[in-house]
């Protein structure tokens, strides 16, 4: 109970600063609270670096050239998380964080751990590709390899992909510096839920159209206050639940890849 009670008292903390800051809506930091309490109350502090790893890292590089990401009206991914954005990037790592005391069932804790790390590491990866990579000045798409808009979900650049390998690689570090996984699975799958991430993006997820400003975009309506009309993709596949896919992805192929390559561990 004393620890439960640790837990919920930091994780509010963190999550009214970052309210403040401004990083996080309303529904943003409660989701966070939550995510965080669960988090810390089952994996205690080695577990708590490793998500605030993420969040710390993501919320700083979010205001590097803040000024030129604002002009980038074609993009949904500025401003304050909210509460669909952090379920989207750490509901998977909380799932797995939750399922630990039913090691009594026989649920295998290494495997949840990995899977929580991993899915950290993807969430980390494509963050801070796509804070970083929207400064590049080129971006092309990762299927057709055409040149798309900075920001928009599917685009890559060099800028972007540096910074999605080297989010994967902090995650795992500080994973394995906690003792909680391993460092190479944990790597492989959180730089290839990056690039999972990319795939759907410039595939399934919903691509928007905004006549105003013939240009395309991913919200509706558009910054500009037009109402756009979708053009690629599946109505019910956007950034979040693309988020949510590349982060189960990543968790599922680190125990894949532990349990295959044990080499690696």
């Amino acid at each position: 109970m004393i620890q439960l009670g640790i837990a919920a008292v930091a994780s509010a903390i963190v999550a009214s600063v970052a309210y403040i800051f401004r990083s996080l809506t309303a529904s943003g930091a409660i989701a966070a609270f939550i995510v965080g309490a669960i988090v810390l109350s089952i994996g205690w502090w080695p577990a708590a670096a490793v998500l605030l790893a993420f969040f710390v890292s993501s919320s700083l590089l979010s205001r590097i050239g803040s000024r030129r990401k604002r002009l980038l009206l074609d993009w949904g991914k500025q401003g304050a998380r909210s509460a669909r954005q952090v379920l989207a990037n750490g509901g998977v790592a909380a799932i797995c964080v939750a399922l630990v005391p039913l090691s009594a069932l026989g649920v295998r804790t290494g495997q949840l751990w990995l899977g929580f790390a991993a899915a950290l590491a993807a969430a980390t990866a494509d963050t801070w590709a796509t804070e970083v990579g929207t400064l590049s000045r080129r971006a092309r798409s990762i299927l057709t390899f055409r040149p798309v808009a900075g920001g928009l979900s599917g685009g890559i650049s060099f800028l972007g992909t540096a910074a999605q390998a080297a989010g994967a690689v902090f995650i795992a570090a500080v994973a394995y510096e906690a003792g909680l996984a391993a460092f190479w699975p944990v790597a492989i799958a959180g730089i290839a839920g990056g690039f999972f991430d990319s795939v759907l993006g410039a595939s399934v997820q919903s691509l928007r159209w905004c006549p105003a400003c013939a240009r395309a975009c991913e919200t509706d309506p558009h910054v500009c206050g037009t109402r756009t009309t979708m053009f690629r993709g599946l109505h019910i596949v956007d950034n979040d639940a693309v988020n949510f896919l590349s982060t189960l992805f990543a968790a599922g192929l680190a125990v894949l890849v532990a349990g295959r390559l044990p080499f690696l561990r």
